[in-house]
């Protein structure tokens, strides 16, 4: 009997392993001198253990507020991509998050998905301390 129900009590632990688990490392500075332009380099990594991840599909993107950014892959990475942030020239601090546009493989067509980041926090100083 216990093999009947087997299958059922394993299909929990299967359908985890199917889900992305991005983990997102900034690599950007907590803090920024300000620039003449306002605009500040932003880089960020993404570890997946998601077999199915089309690594070419991958459409990064900075969110701040209900504005996006678009993002470059940085050279000589592959799990790596930088982007400018626009900051206001009176703003000193702004709040940003990462997010992951992709395609995986399932089933037929290749399906797509996102991933988003937790939201991290930049300053601006005036002056180098």
């Amino acid at each position: 009997m216990f093999k009947k129900f087997l299958p059922f009590a394993i299909m929990p632990l299967l359908a985890a392993g199917c889900a992305t688990g991005a983990k997102f490392t900034n690599l950007t500075p907590t803090q920024q001198v300000r620039t003449t332009n306002n605009l500040y380099m932003v880089e960020v990594a993404l570890d997946s253990r998601q077999q199915t991840l089309r690594w070419d599909s991958i459409r990064p993107q900075i969110a701040v507020g209900s504005e996006y950014y678009s993002m470059r892959p940085t050279k000589l990475m592959s799990n790596r991509w930088e982007g400018l942030l626009p900051v206001p020239p009176d703003a000193s601090v702004v709040h940003y998050h990462y997010k992951f546009g992709f395609e995986y493989n399932a089933f037929g067509n290749p399906k797509t998905d996102s991933a988003v980041s937790r939201e991290y926090t930049l300053r601006i100083l005036d002056k180098p301390q």
